[in-house]
């Protein structure tokens, strides 16, 4: 291989050639077609392939193949109108619910994390070295995992001479490659060091133990308890965390995926109010779309909203004995209008990007629309679509004025992540208070 190819080589994930070579054999041998291909003979691929494969996989097979032909300078029949208007009806006829990965909650991890210290406790009084090693690695892995918000692959490619610990602080992580990092520059994450179920600890216990010096952090362990050399593989993950949920009794153990570790910590933390500007930056995240697709609502079913909601209203019965106790006469007096719990707001908004040389602004207005102002019942009020009305379920005080900067503080944020900057005003026109 010259050293050409071994450079173009290194610019694609492996998983993605993988991939990549996969769907084109796929579209050679197994189904007979030809390259380069035409747009007619993509869309009858699709066609025949819509009832027995995912859209989702349908359009990775896609980027397979536009990416061949990209390569080998033909033109791209995947982006004709034809091919994509055919892809279109498959997904209108051919719905299918997301599948998502089961998160961690963290009372199921605490319980891990006690089971696998009973075993290297019990390990330790019967001096079974290697299941006191297995499980020490177990235990550093799971705790790192969830921690971090780290991918299978990820764990699976640390390296002793990128992680470095501060005691009683936390540890810097470095990975040289990630699946955000599209410039291949390296990611630096850094993990802290918490009063219990604590990652650091955790991983200089694994350390010590293992005596590993330089290479992959994780490495497998024979039966006789010797370390590996080599690392990990991504795909011995899934088939590990099952069998130690399954041996520590977590409920449905199978239904746990690769990413468990990494959406049970994203749904953690947006239970506990983190701004998603800054989980997306702790976890690495560039997309909005993406951090969404791993956050689970603390409330899904927006019981406990309703429930309160509920509980602050009168029983029919407490109603019906107020009414007859309040003379005839009262009834149809003209009484004053019920206090405000509710504010109608008139909200303008001015997008402009960062530089000339970004393109985000119909990005950024999008998901102020959809992740920031939808939450509060939103009307546009003219075409330009600069100008809304929200209502807040707020009176007008405290709690109002509370509500409102952190919405400007979201919006801002949003538009940040889209390279572009925003001026927005907020008007109650019966109060005459003004927010901006």
């Amino acid at each position: 291989m010259s050293a050409i190819d071994r450079y173009v080589e290194a610019a694609t994930r492996e998983n993605t050639r993988r991939s990549y070579q996969s769907a084109l054999r796929h579209f050679e041998l197994e189904w007979g077609g030809f390259l380069p291909a035409s747009a007619d003979a993509i869309a009858r691929y699709l066609a025949d392939h819509a009832g027995s494969l995912s859209v989702n996989t349908l359009r990775a097979r896609l980027a397979a193949l536009a990416q061949w032909h990209q390569t080998q300078g033909f033109p791209d029949p995947t982006r004709t109108p034809h091919v994509r208007k055919v892809l279109k009806g498959i997904a209108a006829l051919h719905p299918a619910a997301e599948k998502r990965a089961k998160p961690l909650q963290l009372a199921q991890l605490e319980r891990l994390a006690a089971w696998l210290d009973a075993q290297i406790a019990k390990a330790i009084s019967e001096g079974n070295e290697r299941i006191r090693i297995t499980h020490v690695r177990n235990k550093a892995l799971v705790l790192l995992g969830f921690w971090r918000g780290f991918r299978s692959d990820e764990l699976c490619r640390l390296q002793i001479e990128h992680v470095s610990v501060e005691p009683g602080r936390g540890m810097v992580l470095f990975l040289p490659r990630t699946k955000a990092d599209r410039s291949r520059v390296g990611t630096t994450f850094r993990a802290p060091a918490l009063s219990r179920l604590c990652p650091v600890s955790a991983y200089e216990a694994w350390i010590a133990i293992s005596g590993l010096t330089e290479g992959a952090v994780f490495r497998s362990i024979d039966r006789w308890g010797h370390v590996g050399d080599a690392a990990l593989h991504a795909g011995s993950f899934v088939p590990l965390l099952r069998a130690l949920f399954r041996a520590a009794g977590v409920p449905a153990p199978d239904s746990y995926s690769s990413h468990a570790l990494r959406r049970g910590f994203a749904t953690w933390a947006n239970s506990n109010a983190w701004d998603l500007k800054m989980l997306m930056e702790y976890v690495g995240w560039k997309d909005v779309r993406s951090a969404m697709r791993y956050i689970d609502a603390a409330d899904p079913f927006a019981q406990h909203r309703i429930e309160s909601a509920l509980a602050a209203m009168p029983e029919p019965a407490q109603i019906q004995s107020a009414l007859s106790t309040v003379p005839a006469a009262s009834l149809t007096a003209t009484t004053a209008p019920p206090p405000r719990n509710e504010t109608r707001l008139t909200l303008r908004l001015r997008i402009e990007r960062n530089s000339k040389f970004v393109r985000g602004m119909a990005k950024a207005r999008r998901w102020i629309e959809d992740f920031c102002l939808a939450q509060y019942t939103m009307r546009c009020l003219n075409r330009h679509r600069t100008e809304y009305e929200i209502v807040m379920p707020f009176a007008p005080g405290a709690e109002l004025d509370d509500a409102v900067e952190e919405l400007l503080a979201e919006m801002h944020s949003t538009a940040d992540l889209c390279n572009c900057w925003i001026e927005v005003s907020l008007h109650d026109p019966l109060s005459g208070t003004s927010w901006g």
